[in-house]
């Protein structure tokens, strides 16, 4: 995974928590889903990206 895509991923969900931080402090149901669906797409990426760089992994140690 890249530099960048880490930081955008960690970005989305940090926004994702804020979201859904102040639909929780406002009754804002609507905010607050969004907020928790933003968390959920950033963290199905993170892992994503982690089974990605498994992948290369293994395929590196195997070429040893």
């Amino acid at each position: 995974m890249g530099l960048g895509d880490k930081i955008s991923n960690e970005a989305k969900e940090a926004v994702g928590k804020g979201k859904e931080a102040v639909g929780d402090a406002t009754d804002n149901e609507s905010l607050q889903a969004e907020g928790v669906k933003d968390q959920a797409v950033a963290n199905a990426k993170q892992a994503g990206e982690h089974v990605k760089d498994a992948g290369n992994d293994a395929k590196d140690a195997f070429r040893g």
